[in-house]
């Protein structure tokens, strides 16, 4: 029996990521779409996902991985809506409801999966990915933003919302550093110091131009590493798996390892916290198609418990 084909949207702040498939060895379609206006970008989601349906075949779920902040609650009426956010002109998008509406069929509305952007990439590398056979982790991307999800005893992590890891404080010397910060809610939290764009917009060129300065990456990884230490203090993780385009600087995944273990000072008593870290701060198992592959599952387990309500109702 043939397995259930399945539509993907890792919806970014810079671009959406568009697949349908079934897995990481089953990709048949995929799109990168800018992420200009949220009418323009999603009636271009939409309608690639209709046409490769047409091409390959009718979409049993879509899952979505989502920028944020978000509302990830199914109960909730405001559920698959991005909330406040930085992102110009995307507060109060409804995301899901758009793209359910467009692609349900006769038949009835096509199952849909929603969380964070982070969190779909965190359940696609436990999945498949760098986190396969751990039941507790964190997935941290940095690029457009920095944004934090993972998993605790095998559940994506929820609460009122969803993890915020970006927005967390660390410390800065104005002296060393005079810059700000660029986030509109907390001006120099993580994300607003050490997200692409901050990068950037303190040194007045881009991340590709910077990289063998090594002034930039030190002062990236002090304001990476406080944080890390402080999810690995108090999350517990087993590893941490550091995504983005940012963390694809040369050497840079090394000096947030060195920063990590200063600030952890021995005090963490497990072997993956001694040495280089090696074992603890990894690069994503599935690269960059962590948050397509994980909105890929996000479908999954959206269809699985839609099958189990119908099975229960006969």
């Amino acid at each position: 029996m043939s397995r259930p084909l399945l539509g993907a949207v890792e919806a970014g702040g810079t671009k959406f990521v568009v697949a349908i498939g079934t897995g990481p060895r089953d990709l048949r379609d995929r799109t990168v779409i800018p992420t200009t206006t949220p009418g323009q970008t999603l009636c271009r989601v939409a309608d690639f996902l209709g046409e490769a349906a047409l091409r390959h075949g009718a979409l049993a779920a879509l899952g979505i991985a989502c920028f944020g902040p978000v509302d990830p609650d199914p109960a909730s009426p405001r559920f698959g809506h991005i909330t406040d956010t930085p992102k110009a002109g995307w507060s109060g998008t409804d995301v899901a409801g758009f793209l359910r509406s467009r692609l349900s069929g006769p038949h009835g509305s096509i199952p849909v999966g929603f969380d964070t952007d982070v969190n779909g990439a965190a359940l696609g590398e436990h999945r498949w990915g760098a986190a396969r056979g751990l039941d507790t982790f964190v997935y941290l991307t940095v690029g457009t933003g920095i944004g934090g999800g993972g998993m605790a005893r095998g559940r994506l992590l929820h609460g009122l919302v969803h993890p915020e890891m970006g927005h967390v404080p660390v410390p800065r010397d104005p002296a060393r550093d005079p810059y700000p910060g660029r986030c509109p809610f907390h001006r120099d939290c993580l994300e607003g110091l050490a997200s692409g764009p901050a990068i950037e917009e303190r040194w007045g060129r881009s991340c590709a131009d910077l990289a063998g300065r090594d002034e930039v990456w030190d002062l990236e990884a002090d304001y990476l590493g406080p944080a890390i230490a402080a999810y690995t203090l108090v999350l517990s993780p087993m590893r941490v798996i550091l995504g983005g385009g940012v963390m694809q600087v040369p050497g840079l995944l090394e000096r947030v390892r060195t920063r990590v273990a200063a600030r952890l000072g021995g005090y963490v008593n497990h072997p993956r916290l001694r040495g280089d870290l090696s074992e603890f701060l990894v690069p994503p198992g599935l690269g960059t198609d962590a948050g397509v592959l994980g909105a890929m599952a996000l479908a999954d387990g959206a269809l699985k418990r839609t099958r189990t309500r119908l099975a229960w109702t006969r």
